[in-house]
């Protein structure tokens, strides 16, 4: 375990397309999706037990989810939940830890990770981690993991690598954006394109140094506020900050730009479960395809996901392909190849009905 390791969890998404389980006050990042008695959070913070020591791990969230940020993880400091006023995407998120830590420990590396994945593989996440670790460490790099798809899934951005070394990590050549189903399929028969995970690591200077030269304007922004940072007036600062900043992702605003990025290659069991579908392909179905959480009761029904409230008999015939999700006011009915169409029936529910359904 290293000292100068530390950990940013980025936990303030909504998680739309988990509509309707995920809501605007309780995503789904606070939630037991898996059913296993933890929530997507919590199995996070666990996943970096053996990379860091407990007061390494920081969590970027919104203000709003505080409270729930405390009740889960009580055992962090008020300095270790990083609260955004408002959400301007992964690069000023990135940019608030990055310059708190710089602060903290100059000789800090940085795992920054998603609070929603599923990593299986946990004694293989740790080795993978402390090898990218060990490599930030040595050169000026910023590192990415990637995972073999099994799939030409559209809903992700894709990395291809120059696949010059012997070593599994690899100089990025290009990212690709959530491509198309026609192109998401050549990625996958080119076997050099792999998912990114979303998951960096880095040096606290390498990062810094990257946004200096390819988003300045959000590293103007934070350097006024070094002197703030680990203390009583950083709130008032990231508040001021943030209305200045504006919406723009790690990936497009750096990621993309720089020539010392590379990805390692990752077998660690990952999902992000950004969508009913992910949460259907990793969980175990029953002998007709079914993946059930709830109260449930099935008659010729198959290939359904169904997750419902276990305090509601829910009764179901003659579906196959669909997804059945209730929580608190909303039951979905949905077909799973249609399941891009929730972030719009959140987005109708929320105009035709009223924000108490979102």
């Amino acid at each position: 375990m290293d000292n100068n390791t530390y950990v940013v969890i980025m936990a303030g998404g909504i998680g739309s397309r988990f509509w309707p389980f995920s809501r605007t006050n309780y995503p789904k990042q606070f939630h037991d999706v898996l059913g296993i008695g933890e929530s997507m959070l919590q199995m996070t913070a666990n996943r970096f037990a053996d990379i860091c020591p407990p007061e390494n791990v920081f969590v970027v969230t919104n203000k709003d989810y505080e409270a729930l940020v405390k009740e889960q993880l009580p055992h962090l400091t008020d300095n270790q939940i990083l609260l955004e006023p408002v959400g301007r995407n992964t690069a000023p998120c990135i940019a608030y830890a990055s310059y708190k830590i710089a602060q903290l420990n100059p000789n800090a590396k940085l795992v920054v990770t998603p609070s929603d994945h599923v990593v299986l593989k946990q004694s293989v996440f740790t080795d993978v981690i402390n090898e990218a670790v060990a490599a930030a460490a040595q050169d000026d790099i910023l590192i990415t993991l990637g995972i073999t798809p099994s799939r030409p899934d559209t809903g992700y951005g894709y990395i291809q690598y120059i696949d010059e070394e012997s070593t599994k990590i690899k100089k990025v050549k290009t990212f690709t954006e959530k491509p198309d189903l026609d192109l998401a399929k050549m990625f996958l028969d080119s076997g050099d394109f792999v998912w990114n995970s979303g998951i960096f690591i880095w040096s606290v200077q390498s990062i810094l140094k990257a946004f200096q030269q390819h988003l300045s304007e959000i590293s103007e922004i934070f350097d006024e506020g070094i002197s703030f940072m680990n203390t009583a007036e950083e709130q008032n600062f990231i508040t001021k900050a943030y209305s200045q900043c504006r919406n723009v992702s790690i990936d497009y605003g750096i990621m993309e730009k720089v020539d010392n990025v590379y990805v390692l290659l990752a077998d660690i069991g990952w999902s992000d479960l950004g969508t009913w579908n992910s949460l259907y392909t990793i969980n175990d179905k029953d002998d007709s395809g079914n993946v059930v959480d709830g109260e449930v009761m099935l008659y010729d029904t198959k290939d359904c996901i169904i997750k419902t409230p276990k305090k509601h008999l829910v009764v179901v015939q003659g579906l196959e392909d669909y997804i059945v999700a209730e929580y608190d006011n909303v039951l979905m009915i949905c077909k799973k190849t249609e399941e891009q169409k929730v972030k719009e029936f959140m987005a109708d529910a929320k105009s035709k009905k009223g924000i108490e359904y979102i």
